[in-house]
Protein backbone atom coordinates (compact mmCIF):
# COMPACT_ATOMS: atom_id res chain seq x y z
CA UNK A 1 0.00 0.00 0.00
CA UNK A 2 0.85 3.39 -0.87
CA UNK A 3 2.04 6.11 1.62
CA UNK A 4 2.03 9.91 1.32
CA UNK A 5 4.87 12.33 3.14
CA UNK A 6 3.58 15.60 3.16
CA UNK A 7 7.07 17.22 3.80
CA UNK A 8 5.42 21.14 3.47
CA UNK A 9 2.14 22.51 2.51
CA UNK A 10 0.89 26.16 1.78
CA UNK A 11 1.73 29.32 -0.07
CA UNK A 12 5.54 29.47 1.10
CA UNK A 13 6.20 26.19 -0.39
CA UNK A 14 5.42 22.41 -0.93
CA UNK A 15 6.59 19.21 -1.16
CA UNK A 16 5.48 15.80 -1.07
CA UNK A 17 6.93 12.57 -1.68
CA UNK A 18 4.25 9.45 -2.42
CA UNK A 19 5.99 6.04 -1.65
CA UNK A 20 5.16 2.66 -3.01
CA UNK A 21 4.67 0.48 0.02
CA UNK A 22 6.21 -2.40 -1.63
CA UNK A 23 9.05 -1.43 -2.77
CA UNK A 24 9.79 1.87 -0.85
CA UNK A 25 10.78 3.82 -3.76
CA UNK A 26 9.34 6.99 -4.26
CA UNK A 27 7.84 9.94 -6.41
CA UNK A 28 8.60 13.58 -5.23
CA UNK A 29 6.05 15.85 -6.24
CA UNK A 30 7.31 19.75 -6.20
CA UNK A 31 10.30 20.69 -4.42
CA UNK A 32 9.38 24.49 -3.03
CA UNK A 33 11.57 23.78 0.34
CA UNK A 34 15.57 24.38 1.11
CA UNK A 35 17.37 21.90 1.72
CA UNK A 36 17.69 21.70 5.29
CA UNK A 37 13.97 21.58 5.94
CA UNK A 38 13.71 18.55 2.85
CA UNK A 39 15.91 16.27 4.69
CA UNK A 40 15.00 17.38 8.15
CA UNK A 41 11.49 16.47 7.13
CA UNK A 42 12.07 13.28 5.11
CA UNK A 43 14.36 11.48 7.96
CA UNK A 44 11.04 12.94 9.83
CA UNK A 45 8.89 10.11 7.88
CA UNK A 46 11.03 7.59 7.83
CA UNK A 47 11.63 7.92 4.00
CA UNK A 48 14.93 6.68 2.25
CA UNK A 49 15.80 8.96 -0.07
CA UNK A 50 17.83 6.54 -1.83
CA UNK A 51 14.75 4.93 -3.19
CA UNK A 52 13.62 8.58 -4.81
CA UNK A 53 13.15 7.47 -8.06
CA UNK A 54 11.50 10.99 -9.84
CA UNK A 55 9.99 13.90 -8.86
CA UNK A 56 6.69 15.49 -10.90
CA UNK A 57 5.88 18.94 -10.96
CA UNK A 58 2.87 20.33 -10.54
CA UNK A 59 3.49 23.86 -12.14
CA UNK A 60 5.64 26.82 -12.59
CA UNK A 61 4.65 28.72 -9.63
CA UNK A 62 7.96 29.31 -7.17
CA UNK A 63 6.15 27.58 -4.23
CA UNK A 64 6.44 24.65 -6.33
CA UNK A 65 9.53 24.40 -7.40
CA UNK A 66 12.09 27.23 -6.16
CA UNK A 67 13.84 24.46 -3.93
CA UNK A 68 14.93 22.03 -6.89
CA UNK A 69 17.92 22.86 -7.38
CA UNK A 70 19.35 23.12 -4.27
CA UNK A 71 18.01 19.61 -2.98
CA UNK A 72 18.93 18.19 -6.21
CA UNK A 73 22.14 18.95 -5.97
CA UNK A 74 21.98 17.74 -2.30
CA UNK A 75 20.89 14.30 -3.48
CA UNK A 76 23.49 14.11 -6.57
CA UNK A 77 26.12 14.91 -3.87
CA UNK A 78 24.88 11.79 -2.20
CA UNK A 79 24.55 9.84 -5.48
CA UNK A 80 20.50 10.03 -6.14
CA UNK A 81 19.56 11.28 -9.54
CA UNK A 82 15.75 11.54 -9.60
CA UNK A 83 14.40 12.32 -13.40
CA UNK A 84 12.46 15.19 -13.29
CA UNK A 85 9.17 15.23 -15.02
CA UNK A 86 7.08 18.92 -15.73
CA UNK A 87 5.08 19.53 -18.90
CA UNK A 88 6.64 21.68 -22.12
CA UNK A 89 4.71 24.48 -21.24
CA UNK A 90 5.89 24.86 -17.23
CA UNK A 91 9.69 23.97 -18.09
CA UNK A 92 9.22 26.83 -21.31
CA UNK A 93 7.72 29.36 -18.52
CA UNK A 94 9.95 28.21 -15.17
CA UNK A 95 13.94 29.68 -15.62
CA UNK A 96 14.75 28.26 -12.32
CA UNK A 97 13.33 24.63 -13.14
CA UNK A 98 15.40 24.42 -16.30
CA UNK A 99 17.99 25.84 -14.15
CA UNK A 100 17.52 23.22 -11.20
CA UNK A 101 17.57 20.42 -13.75
CA UNK A 102 20.75 21.71 -15.61
CA UNK A 103 22.83 22.24 -12.28
CA UNK A 104 23.06 18.16 -11.74
CA UNK A 105 22.41 17.11 -15.51
CA UNK A 106 18.86 15.52 -14.44
CA UNK A 107 17.07 13.83 -17.13
CA UNK A 108 13.95 16.19 -17.97
CA UNK A 109 11.40 14.54 -19.67
CA UNK A 110 8.06 15.99 -20.58
CA UNK A 111 4.50 14.97 -19.83
CA UNK A 112 0.93 15.87 -20.60
CA UNK A 113 -2.24 15.22 -19.84
CA UNK A 114 -3.20 11.89 -20.11
CA UNK A 115 0.00 10.08 -20.32
CA UNK A 116 1.01 7.23 -18.21
CA UNK A 117 4.19 7.45 -16.47
CA UNK A 118 6.02 4.58 -15.23
CA UNK A 119 8.01 5.62 -12.30
CA UNK A 120 9.07 3.98 -8.54
CA UNK A 121 6.62 0.66 -9.48
CA UNK A 122 4.29 2.73 -9.55
CA UNK A 123 1.87 4.38 -12.75
CA UNK A 124 1.13 7.98 -12.22
CA UNK A 125 -1.38 9.66 -14.57
CA UNK A 126 -1.07 13.44 -15.28
CA UNK A 127 -4.54 15.83 -14.89
CA UNK A 128 -5.17 19.33 -16.30
CA UNK A 129 -6.23 21.47 -13.24
CA UNK A 130 -7.68 25.14 -13.17
CA UNK A 131 -4.70 27.89 -12.10
CA UNK A 132 -3.57 30.72 -13.27
CA UNK A 133 0.31 28.95 -14.15
CA UNK A 134 1.35 28.24 -17.84
CA UNK A 135 -0.13 25.05 -16.88
CA UNK A 136 -1.01 23.30 -13.91
CA UNK A 137 -1.69 19.58 -13.47
CA UNK A 138 -2.72 17.00 -10.31
CA UNK A 139 -1.82 13.28 -10.51
CA UNK A 140 -3.38 10.05 -9.79
CA UNK A 141 -0.82 7.48 -8.94
CA UNK A 142 -2.11 3.28 -8.92
CA UNK A 143 0.42 0.93 -7.72
CA UNK A 144 0.20 -2.59 -9.40
CA UNK A 145 -1.00 -5.57 -7.91
CA UNK A 146 1.72 -8.03 -7.88
CA UNK A 147 0.35 -10.51 -10.34
CA UNK A 148 0.14 -7.02 -12.99
CA UNK A 149 3.68 -6.38 -13.29
CA UNK A 150 5.08 -2.82 -13.09
CA UNK A 151 4.78 -1.53 -17.29
CA UNK A 152 2.54 1.42 -18.09
CA UNK A 153 0.51 -0.45 -19.25
CA UNK A 154 -1.65 -1.00 -16.03
CA UNK A 155 -5.25 -0.83 -15.93
CA UNK A 156 -7.05 0.92 -13.23
CA UNK A 157 -9.05 -2.21 -12.18
CA UNK A 158 -6.14 -4.70 -11.26
CA UNK A 159 -4.56 -1.84 -9.51
CA UNK A 160 -4.07 -2.99 -5.82
CA UNK A 161 -4.43 0.48 -4.42
CA UNK A 162 -4.34 4.14 -5.71
CA UNK A 163 -3.78 7.61 -4.46
CA UNK A 164 -5.27 10.86 -5.54
CA UNK A 165 -3.53 14.88 -5.66
CA UNK A 166 -4.77 18.05 -6.46
CA UNK A 167 -4.16 21.38 -5.38
CA UNK A 168 -3.86 24.74 -7.40
CA UNK A 169 -6.89 24.61 -9.11
CA UNK A 170 -10.20 27.35 -8.45
CA UNK A 171 -12.64 24.22 -9.51
CA UNK A 172 -12.41 20.52 -9.98
CA UNK A 173 -12.61 19.62 -13.34
CA UNK A 174 -14.30 16.54 -15.24
CA UNK A 175 -11.59 14.99 -16.06
CA UNK A 176 -10.21 15.45 -12.55
CA UNK A 177 -13.24 14.31 -10.83
CA UNK A 178 -12.81 11.11 -13.26
CA UNK A 179 -8.83 10.55 -12.17
CA UNK A 180 -9.80 11.01 -8.71
CA UNK A 181 -12.45 8.76 -8.79
CA UNK A 182 -11.95 5.12 -6.84
CA UNK A 183 -8.64 6.27 -4.84
CA UNK A 184 -7.99 4.97 -1.73
CA UNK A 185 -6.10 7.85 -0.43
CA UNK A 186 -7.14 11.82 -1.74
CA UNK A 187 -5.21 14.36 -1.01
CA UNK A 188 -7.46 17.48 -1.99
CA UNK A 189 -6.74 21.47 -1.48
CA UNK A 190 -8.66 23.57 0.88
CA UNK A 191 -6.89 26.66 0.54
CA UNK A 192 -9.20 29.43 2.11
CA UNK A 193 -12.53 29.37 3.90
CA UNK A 194 -14.73 32.07 2.02
CA UNK A 195 -15.81 34.59 4.44
CA UNK A 196 -11.91 34.62 6.07
CA UNK A 197 -10.59 35.46 2.65
CA UNK A 198 -13.49 37.70 2.10
CA UNK A 199 -13.74 39.91 5.00
CA UNK A 200 -9.23 39.70 5.19
CA UNK A 201 -6.42 42.39 4.27
CA UNK A 202 -5.49 41.07 0.95
CA UNK A 203 -6.19 43.33 -1.52
CA UNK A 204 -8.99 42.91 -3.77
CA UNK A 205 -7.75 41.76 -7.19
CA UNK A 206 -5.45 39.04 -4.47
CA UNK A 207 -9.17 37.91 -3.41
CA UNK A 208 -10.57 38.09 -6.86
CA UNK A 209 -7.49 35.90 -8.23
CA UNK A 210 -7.67 33.36 -4.99
CA UNK A 211 -11.15 33.01 -5.17
CA UNK A 212 -11.70 32.49 -9.34
CA UNK A 213 -11.97 29.73 -11.33
CA UNK A 214 -8.24 29.89 -12.26
CA UNK A 215 -6.95 30.60 -8.11
CA UNK A 216 -8.02 27.98 -4.96
CA UNK A 217 -10.31 25.67 -3.83
CA UNK A 218 -12.03 27.14 -1.12
CA UNK A 219 -13.29 24.82 2.26
CA UNK A 220 -16.51 24.31 0.99
CA UNK A 221 -15.45 24.00 -2.66
CA UNK A 222 -13.61 20.76 -1.24
CA UNK A 223 -16.36 19.68 0.79
CA UNK A 224 -18.79 19.32 -2.52
CA UNK A 225 -16.10 17.62 -4.33
CA UNK A 226 -15.26 14.96 -1.34
CA UNK A 227 -19.35 14.03 -1.37
CA UNK A 228 -19.14 13.71 -4.80
CA UNK A 229 -15.80 11.38 -4.80
CA UNK A 230 -16.70 9.41 -1.83
CA UNK A 231 -16.73 5.75 -2.37
CA UNK A 232 -16.79 2.76 0.20
CA UNK A 233 -13.16 2.49 -0.87
CA UNK A 234 -11.82 5.91 0.59
CA UNK A 235 -9.93 5.73 3.86
CA UNK A 236 -8.52 8.99 4.09
CA UNK A 237 -8.45 12.71 2.77
CA UNK A 238 -5.36 15.46 3.37
CA UNK A 239 -6.39 18.74 3.00
CA UNK A 240 -3.81 20.26 1.30
CA UNK A 241 -2.19 24.24 0.34
CA UNK A 242 -4.48 25.56 3.64
CA UNK A 243 -3.79 29.23 3.43
CA UNK A 244 -2.17 30.97 7.22
CA UNK A 245 -3.85 34.32 6.26
CA UNK A 246 -7.40 33.41 5.15
CA UNK A 247 -7.91 30.02 6.76
CA UNK A 248 -6.84 28.07 10.19
CA UNK A 249 -6.12 24.41 10.13
CA UNK A 250 -8.77 23.23 12.24
CA UNK A 251 -12.20 24.78 9.30
CA UNK A 252 -10.73 22.26 6.93
CA UNK A 253 -11.21 18.95 8.62
CA UNK A 254 -14.40 19.78 10.76
CA UNK A 255 -15.66 20.64 6.98
CA UNK A 256 -14.58 17.84 5.33
CA UNK A 257 -15.86 15.98 8.49
CA UNK A 258 -19.68 17.38 8.35
CA UNK A 259 -19.37 16.64 4.51
CA UNK A 260 -18.89 12.88 4.83
CA UNK A 261 -21.23 12.75 7.83
CA UNK A 262 -24.09 14.86 5.91
CA UNK A 263 -23.39 13.40 2.52
CA UNK A 264 -22.16 9.75 3.32
CA UNK A 265 -23.03 9.28 6.74
CA UNK A 266 -22.04 4.95 6.12
CA UNK A 267 -18.31 5.96 4.94
CA UNK A 268 -17.92 8.58 7.40
CA UNK A 269 -16.71 7.10 10.40
CA UNK A 270 -13.96 4.91 8.00
CA UNK A 271 -12.47 8.18 6.52
CA UNK A 272 -9.65 9.77 8.58
CA UNK A 273 -9.69 13.47 7.75
CA UNK A 274 -6.38 14.88 8.77
CA UNK A 275 -4.81 18.73 7.14
CA UNK A 276 -0.90 19.07 5.81
CA UNK A 277 1.19 21.77 7.60
CA UNK A 278 2.93 24.64 6.37
CA UNK A 279 5.70 23.61 8.96
CA UNK A 280 5.76 19.97 9.89
CA UNK A 281 5.69 17.26 8.23
CA UNK A 282 2.93 14.35 7.90
CA UNK A 283 2.47 10.90 6.99
CA UNK A 284 -0.76 9.14 5.69
CA UNK A 285 -0.74 5.76 5.21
Amino acid sequence: MMKLHVLASGSRGNAAIVENGRTGQGVLVDCGICKREFLERTAACGFDLSGLAAVVITHDHGDHVKGLGVVLRGLAKAGVRPAVYASEAVLAASAPLCDAVASVGASCRVFAAGDRLSLAGLVVRPFATSHDAAASFGFRFDEPAPSAGEGGALAPEIASDALGFVTDTGFLTDGAARALAGVRLLALESNHDERMLREGPYPYPVKQRIASDRGHLSNEQAARALAALAHEGLEAVVAMHVSQENNTYRLPRETLERTLAEAAPALAPQVRVTVAFQDRPITVA
